[in-house]
């Protein structure tokens, strides 16, 4: 290959649904690999599939690359030299291809009915095709033509030999010829297959890397046998490794297998409709197949990563997205927001849930630092909009060495305290307790375990005893403390 020209690479989604992760990651390879080396990054419309299209998928696909901020050189919306853009836009291109490669003898028309071709898989649903217009006589070909017979083009694999090619991380891949299908290159309806589509495409618009999922290895003999018929160059191939996920069995197990939504939310739209911020997702994305050289960093903006990608640091092994991992990375994205940002972000959550008496700037500041998921925040900060039911084994500490009879015992002494507090601020409060504490000999976790526990009535909040009193409010905190203690009684 010319290592003088200009890399170009392109992500060609087709539009049958949701922008899967393992689709994001392909669009984020693609384009770091481009912007790393100063080349051009394409995106092209694969819709040549018509009956797995989907209403509004090309609007998920251009959204979903704007918000992660891939930005592309050529495609829809934005044009280009190279366009249309969208295949079914480029349909009499396709045709001219295909049969150029028939008079070169590289295809072939078939003209096999549906019938035919369903008896031959009746028959042996393994075989294949049986190539039984392969050596059509030109006469008799012609004249079917002329008299309007449906037909279809299909690939001439050659019967003897190997096809190989050398991928950028797999290394060489190598195919006997005998085992590949004469696969169909123009379909009877005049649009193309994406097997034929896409190389087609990818050569008049210069392209010179192909970045796509290891799916496609055993796939990719039969492309560059029709860039070998064309008389064409071929692109570096750069496929990535399988993303997969894990699922533990009852038992304790874990089973990894094909990332699906048996694991979890397997598309762009539904991590970020659950609460994870779309650089957090960019950033773990980025590491499922590659590693950068000479760091041990794992923060890494956009900008940061056209810097270090790399061909030479994606591996070849299956990746495994791992969910937890993904909340660290939210959590930390999470904690470097500016407050104000945070807050435009968490208030939506905690406006449908708590009343309006809720101090929002006090509880956006406790939040901050306690959140990995923003849709974990309504459960978080369900105590402001609620009593809770009692639940007793709340009070049961082994760290404070607590039980439901010592927790009575100290709200009893505590609640005096409270309610003879001059001002009801966090400071104030926690000095309180602190020196009761103190004056008793009870650890002071003991305390606020208690009154925690009293004022909350959940395990996990997103502050401490005093933090959580000051964003109820003084008559709240009280009445919810004197309530546990008739409980206790």
């Amino acid at each position: 290959m010319d290592t003088n020209r200009q890399i170009c690479t392109r992500f060609a989604p087709s539009p049958t649904g949701y922008m899967h992760i393992g689709n994001l990651r392909t669009a984020l390879y693609a384009y770091l690999l481009a912007r790393s080396q100063g080349g051009r990054f394409i995106v092209r419309i694969e819709d040549t599939d018509r009956e797995r299209l989907v209403e509004g998928a090309v609007d998920v696909i251009l959204d979903t690359l704007r918000v992660t901020g891939i930005d592309y050189d050529e495609g829809p919306a934005v044009g280009g030299p190279n366009g249309p853009y969208v295949q079914s836009e480029r349909r009499p291109i396709y045709r001219e291809y295909a049969e150029a490669l028939v008079k070169k003898g590289a295809a072939y028309y078939c003209f096999c009915t549906e019938e035919r071709l369903a008896a031959l898989h009746e028959q042996d649903e393994n075989a294949g095709y049986d190539r039984h217009c392969r050596d059509l006589p030109a006469e008799e070909v012609r004249a079917r033509l002329d008299a309007g017979d449906p037909y279809v083009i299909r690939q001439k694999i050659p019967l003897e030999g190997t096809t190989s090619y050398t991928d950028e991380v797999f290394g060489e891949i190598s195919m006997e010829n005998r085992d590949m299908q004469d696969q169909i290159l123009l379909k009877a309806d005049g649009y193309p297959t994406y097997n034929f589509a896409h190389v087609v495409d990818d050569y008049l618009m210069g392209v010179t890397h192909v970045v796509r999922g290891s799916e496609y290895l055993t796939s990719t003999p039969k492309y560059v046998l029709l860039y070998d018929a064309f008389g064409w160059e071929r692109p570096c191939y750069v496929h990535l490794p399988l993303l997969m996920g894990k699922e533990t069995d009852a038992d304790g197990s874990v089973r990894i297998s094909k990332l699906s939504k048996r694991h979890g939310a397997v598309s762009f739209q539904d991590l970020v409709n659950d609460g994870y911020l779309p650089e957090a997702i960019v950033n773990y994305i980025s590491l499922l197949g590659w590693c950068p050289k000479n760091t041990n960093e794992e923060i890494f903006s956009l900008e940061r990563l056209r810097e270090l990608f790399s061909i030479d640091g994606i591996n070849k092994s299956p990746a495994v997205f791992d969910y937890e991992k993904l909340r660290w990375f939210n959590s930390e994205y999470i904690k470097a927001m500016p407050g104000d940002s945070f807050a435009r972000k968490a208030l939506p959550y905690i406006d449908s849930v708590c009343p309006p008496n809720v101090d929002r700037a006090m509880l956006c500041g406790l939040l901050h630092g306690r959140t990995a998921v923003f849709s974990e925040i309504p459960e978080a900060v369900r105590f402001t909009a609620e009593r809770l039911p009692l639940d007793a084994s709340l009070y049961f500490n082994k760290k404070n060495k607590t039980t439901p009879e010592s927790c009575a015992g100290i709200l009893a002494c505590v609640l005096p305290e409270l309610e003879g507090a001059a001002s009801w601020t966090n400071d104030e409060l926690f000095a309180l307790l602190k020196a009761y504490s103190e004056a008793k000999g009870v650890k002071a976790g003991a305390v606020m375990w208690a009154v925690r526990v009293a004022v909350a009535r959940q395990a996990v909040t997103p502050g401490g005893a005093t933090e959580i009193m000051a964003v109820l409010g003084r008559e709240e905190s009280l009445d919810r403390i004197r309530l546990a203690l008739g409980e206790l009684a």
